[in-house]
């Protein structure tokens, strides 16, 4: 099967510099809309991601997310947000991002070239094939994540991708793909913009919807959430409150003694 690029295909958008800026955020904000009905199509296989995640980490088994660049960015912020939001250990969902965790923070594009360096990467967190790997790449043909997906399935590591191109090289090595047609980029391709927007929409359907179904969420309370600010100490009181019917008083008094939502509303009936 041929491989069209459409990531980085001219732009539906012309003469920008000349454009006033509110028709630069009213362009924008349509291809953003263009992205939004891009994941509305394939929802089925975001499905399919999950019913096969699910049940790896119910027996323990952990998420792995491999990008570059801005796809890699994405990947390493949404394993970071589990254990606030959790309260999973930092290892349950785990992002790797082609230069390491400079990449973060300064564009270290060359290292996306390396095919065996996410393996490697993989191979320090002692990856096994009780694991899931999802490779994030909107091309679908960045080195780091391609090799890194073939070293898995060479391994008997289930795998998983979200890209932005059909028949990509990576597509080839996910037993699960997603791939979301986004179309050309506003600014031409530059794939930080409505493609990163798609995966970012994906990746929270993924570990949200695996957290639920691995028991983190009750009713539609973070019963496990880290109580780590001002903040969410406040919202863990309230969870108490509206959850058990008590007064702030006594919400208080529940989390102090018990550390955690969950053992507070647990251990209720017995106080």
């Amino acid at each position: 099967m041929s491989f069209y690029k459409i990531t980085e295909q001219e732009s539906n958008h012309k003469n920008l510099e000349k454009k006033s800026v509110s028709e630069l955020v009213n362009a924008m904000h349509e291809e953003d809309n263009n992205a939004l009905k891009a994941v509305n199509k394939v929802l089925p296989d975001v499905t399919s991601l999950i019913e096969n995640i699910a049940p790896k980490i119910k027996e323990g088994g952990r998420l792995f997310y491999i990008g570059a660049g801005t796809s890699g960015r994405l990947g390493v912020l949404d394993a970071s947000e589990c254990p606030p939001t959790f309260g999973t250990p930092p290892e349950k969902v785990v992002g790797l991002v082609a230069g390491g965790i400079p990449a973060l923070y300064s564009s270290i594009e060359i290292a996306e070239d390396d095919l065996s360096q996410a393996w490697k990467d993989l191979s320090d967190h002692n990856i096994t094939d009780g694991d899931f790997v999802i490779g994030i790449a909107a091309s679908g043909t960045t080195p780091y994540v391609v090799g890194g997906l073939k070293a898995c399935q060479d391994n008997n590591i289930s795998t998983g991708c979200i890209v932005c191109n059909e028949n990509s090289p990576l597509s080839k090595y996910a037993d699960f793909k997603i791939e979301v047609i986004v179309g050309p980029e506003f600014l031409t391709g530059s794939s930080r913009l409505k493609a990163g927007t798609a995966q970012k929409l994906i990746l929270n359907m993924i570990s949200t919807i695996s957290m639920i179904l691995d028991g983190h969420v009750r009713g539609n309370k973070m019963i496990d959430m880290q109580m780590s600010n001002a903040k969410l100490n406040k919202r863990a009181r309230r969870i108490i409150m509206e959850e058990l019917g008590v007064n702030e008083e006594k919400a208080n008094e529940l989390i102090l003694k018990h550390k955690s939502i969950r053992s507070a509303i647990d251990n209720f009936s017995n106080e």
